[in-house]
């Protein structure tokens, strides 16, 4: 998308509306009352703060083509000239010249869309309520509601005001917003009330959701789709596709096959090259059927993560979408998975080093804390589905940053197909339903219970089992002297390990039934202490460089 639209039509809009209705700009004018008052005399956007106020108010006196123009080369000059520089570029006087701008034209949407790929403003409730309030101006009250979701789900500033906006956009518009609809089994009564539970993989809630989606998903970056069966020259559905063969997709993009990178029950993975372009490799994931949704979850990743944190959480550059079959374009990561570091311990009989065990620990329950908190959850966490990372330079320091940067730096999550986006489903919504992936089934899928971020909190207790055990996990339930009872490993611990933080890991998760709230706190309260222990060693930190200089060595050359 360009900076800004000089299109005739864009031209043609703006002036329309600013001559059909000269009060058109007023809530706009409010965002900037007393704004260039309030800035420091020397500050160089004052002057352009003075000109774009004048400009509106002879706007609103003399809503004239000509008027209009001005207004709008002054925005488009002062969005050129600060847009991208610090310490503009995230300063809200920025994103307020950017709304009035959107207003002038009649387009919030592009608007919201251009800073959405640029990660601007993306903590600014403001932003938020300037894109609903023009998406409820064009009765779109569906994608209202979903907007004001995503910013609430980013914690957006102020929060408060957020979720009193939208709690007042629900009460006078409920009756018309239509949520995703649940999961209908044959065997479950029908009511005209939303129950209380949902099967989020069954094929009525995932036909249900990819209709409703199907309209926004054209919008996504990368998104290419045709409406026939793929018929290009090489096999997508062959196991086996020689080495260098070359195929083109929908989007005239071309990729050269370098190899298999892996596959499973549902997907065939391929290692390829772009365009011939060597420097860039990409894996190519191959569904059939298509599947756009797990496009869709790494877009929201996208939209809701940034910084060094969205470094976890792997990266979707295309999908190519044909009626038979899709392919997602990922980043190619070379240093396998956790079950390969796992699985190169127990061939020598060996299990992982405890200081090892904790570092991929912590790594794993900031990533459920990042990703938790912002409304989503994997629904597929194991090893297999976690690739290695390592930093560039293994060094203490890196553990002495106060920022703890090197929590975003040893794993990366991948795979979303069975992920949960719970901005779609209405507050307070708890799951029903079996991951049927053995080993990975949550207590509350083995009990018949509702389940919310359980399905990955299980996930993370096996895979720490799997790594300080080297075997899968099975637990057992014990009564407690009151007669409830609890759930813990039946393998039992080294006395020489750090047995306190350990147990209080698995009995923590293993036995949090709450589907009320977030679990963030909860996994913070775990991580931290791990954290403590381990950066404040240097003996520790010291064996852990080594530990990972070898395993980086072993399966790298593997």
């Amino acid at each position: 998308m360009a900076l800004v639209d000089r299109s005739p039509t864009a031209v043609r809009t703006a002036i329309a509306g600013a001559t059909s209705s000269p009060h058109r700009l007023l809530p706009s004018r409010k965002l900037f009352e007393n704004e260039e008052t309030s800035v420091d005399r020397s500050d160089p956007i004052r002057p352009w703060l003075r000109k774009i106020n004048k400009s509106m108010d002879e706007l609103v006196r003399n809503p004239t083509a000509d008027v209009c123009n001005h207004l709008k080369n002054l925005l488009e000059e002062c969005i050129k000239k600060f847009g991208g520089k610090d310490p503009y570029k995230n300063n809200i006087r920025l994103l307020k010249i950017w709304i009035i701008y959107g207003d002038l034209i009649g387009d919030m949407e592009k608007v919201f869309t251009f800073l959405e790929e640029r990660g601007q403003f993306g903590k600014e409730a403001l932003l938020y309520e300037a894109y609903t309030s023009f998406l409820i101006s064009k009765e779109n009250l569906v994608e209202a509601d979903r907007i004001y979701r995503l910013g609430i789900s980013r914690n957006a500033e102020p929060l408060d005001r957020l979720k009193e906006t939208h709690m007042l956009f629900c009460h006078k518009s409920l009756h018309i917003i239509v949520k995703p609809e649940p999961d209908l089994e044959a065997d479950q009564p029908k009511s005209s009330e939303l129950p209380s539970s949902i099967d989020p993989w069954s094929n009525s809630t995932m036909t249900s959701l990819l209709q409703k989606l199907d309209p926004n998903m054209k919008k996504y970056r990368g998104f290419h789709r045709s409406n026939k069966s793929y018929e290009g020259k090489v096999s997508l559905t062959s196991q086996n596709i020689s080495r260098n063969k070359v195929v083109e997709l929908v989007g005239n993009m071309k990729y050269q096959i370098k190899g298999c990178a892996g596959s499973g029950g549902f997907a065939q993975v391929y290692k390829a090259i772009v365009d011939g372009n060597a420097e860039e490799v990409v894996a190519l994931k191959v569904q059939n059927p298509g599947f756009p949704w797990e496009f869709y979850m790494y877009r929201q990743l996208d939209g809701r993560i940034s910084g060094d944190e969205r470094l976890n959480f792997g990266y979707a550059h295309r999908m190519h979408l044909y009626s038979d079959l899709s392919v997602v374009v990922c980043d190619y990561l070379p240093n396998g998975t956790l079950q390969d570091a796992i699985n190169s311990h127990v061939v020598t009989n060996h299990h992982m080093d405890e200081v090892l065990c904790m570092y991929y620990t912590i790594q794993m329950l900031y990533m459920l804390e990042t990703l938790h908190g912002v409304g989503l959850i994997h629904g597929d966490f194991k090893p297999n589905n976690l690739l290695v990372r390592y930093p560039r330079e293994l060094t203490e320091d890196m553990f002495n940053d106060q920022n703890r940067s090197w929590r975003s730096q040893g794993l990366c999550l991948i795979d979303w197909g069975r992920g949960i986006d719970l901005s779609l489903f209405p507050d307070g919504t708890v799951f029903h339903g079996d991951c049927r992936t053995s080993g990975f089934r949550c207590v509350q899928m083995q009990e018949n219970m509702k389940w919310k971020y359980q399905v990955d909190t299980y996930g993370l207790c096996v895979i720490v089992h799997m790594m300080l055990h080297g075997t899968y996990m099975s637990i057992e339930k014990k009564v407690n002297v009151d007669g409830s009872c609890h759930y813990q490993p039946k393998s039992t611990l080294r006395r020489y390990w750090k047995v306190e933080l350990w147990k209080n890991l698995f009995h923590t998760l293993l036995n949090f039934h709450s589907n009320e709230g977030s679990d963030v706190p909860v996994l913070k309260s775990l991580r931290e202490p791990f954290e403590e222990y381990l950066c404040g060693n240097r003996q520790l930190l010291s064996k852990l460089i080594q530990l990972l200089q070898k395993q980086k060595g072993s399966l790298c050359s593997a």
